[in-house]
């Protein structure tokens, strides 16, 4: 993305005020990301939700704190990816609000696409530790990258136990990048980094501080960048409820594990398996709920041309437009949007479970095939 273009997503999500979804209409009132960072007082006043205290607000984000913002990032090697990018999660995009800005340090790769979230409460116990440790190890060891909030407790076990197994996992923060908690993790969080694990994501900006009221916005964030969520141990009011509720929104799947009656540590999460979530005791439980997951994280034979080409069964309307468009060639998420008119939201939607039932892979460059058909593509990928 170019430097004007990058400016002006910065200059509306620096100002005050304006979070993803006034984000997203004032983009949609101007036509333009540009046209509408570039707008007057008076013309985002038109804007729903824009009143004269945010249209100040706007007004006073200068090019001095916009060109701050991109060197701070570029001095901690945080990369500023924005929602229109290629390599912008597709099933984050998908969200009601996703964040319009996403801060990385690190890096996010294709098949992170293939995650389950796990979290907990910061105050929990050894059992619920040992819980969050061993099926983040067993999800790791399937391929599944693991998601989490990177706090104390539960958090920090997910994290651990995914890097016990060598695999994936990604840590959203509830404070810009340029800090660290909590402290004590820092060493985690950089061995996360240097051994290329994964990446710590954000959507503040960078000198954030650690604030109470960032954690349950960016919970939407943690379950939308998964296919499923796993409550370890949760109390009555913990913020994992809330993580949980946003799952359910977003079309996730929410798996629980049980904890002692008698604990208040686990009321909240035994109250999620009493309304609804699935209780899950081992791995197996949780890949039989993603349906052929276990079969798309198993080994594949050869991705020769013409293998695996049947059209898998259980695919809905839109999942089957999209396969049929893969027919002959991988193309790109936009690309496909405009061959099948299939709106973004739902291709991106679509693509995921598509993934999800072994039908398609992703490459690089955003890019999605048939699994088994080779790799000719309509374009080059961005």
């Amino acid at each position: 993305m170019d430097s004007q273009r990058l400016g002006a997503y910065l200059r509306l999500h620096l100002a005050d005020g304006v979070g993803p979804v006034l984000f997203r209409r004032m983009v949609e009132a101007f036509g333009d990301v540009q046209q509408a960072a570039a707008a007057s007082p008076r013309q985002w006043r038109g804007v729903e939700g824009v009143g004269d205290k945010t249209a100040a607000a706007l007004a006073a984000v200068t090019d001095e704190q916009v060109d701050a913002e991109i060197s701070e990032a570029g001095r901690r090697e945080v990369r500023i990816l924005c929602i229109e990018e290629a390599d912008y999660p597709a099933a984050l995009k998908a969200i009601a609000d996703p964040p319009p800005v996403l801060y990385v340090r690190g890096r996010m790769e294709p098949h992170d696409a293939v995650a389950v979230a796990v979290v907990g409460s910061r105050r929990c116990t050894y059992y619920g530790l040992e819980q969050a440790q061993r099926f983040a190890e067993l999800l790791g060891r399937a391929g599944f990258t693991v998601v989490s909030g990177g706090a104390r407790g539960i958090d920090t076990a997910a994290h651990q136990g995914a890097l016990a197994a060598s695999g994936r996992t990604i840590a959203v923060m509830g404070c810009g990048l340029s800090q660290v908690y909590p402290e004590e993790n820092a060493a985690m969080f950089e061995k996360i980094i240097s051994a290329g694990r994964g990446a710590l994501v954000s959507e503040l900006p960078m000198n954030a501080p650690v604030l109470g009221r960032n954690f349950p916005t960016r919970n939407r964030i943690i379950s939308g960048l998964s296919l499923a969520l796993l409550v370890v141990e949760a109390a009555r009011r913990s913020g994992s409820l809330i993580t949980a509720k946003e799952a359910a929104e977003q079309g996730r799947i929410v798996f629980a594990v049980p904890g002692r009656i008698d604990s208040p540590l686990s009321q909240g999460s035994n109250q999620l398996i009493r309304n609804g979530a699935i209780l899950v005791q081992d791995l197996e439980d949780i890949l039989e709920h993603l349906g052929t997951v276990g079969e798309k994280m198993a080994p594949k034979g050869s991705d020769g041309a013409g293998a695996d080409q049947a059209v898998p069964p259980g695919l809905d309307a839109t999942e089957q437009k999209l396969f049929d468009a893969l027919k002959h060639e991988a193309l790109s998420l936009d690309d496909l949007v405009r061959r099948t008119g299939v709106a973004s939201g739902p291709a991106a939607s679509a693509l995921t479970m598509l993934l999800l039932k072994g039908a398609v892979r992703q490459m690089p460059g955003n890019i999605f095939a048939r699994r088994g058909a080779g790799t000719a593509t309509g374009k080059p990928p961005a």
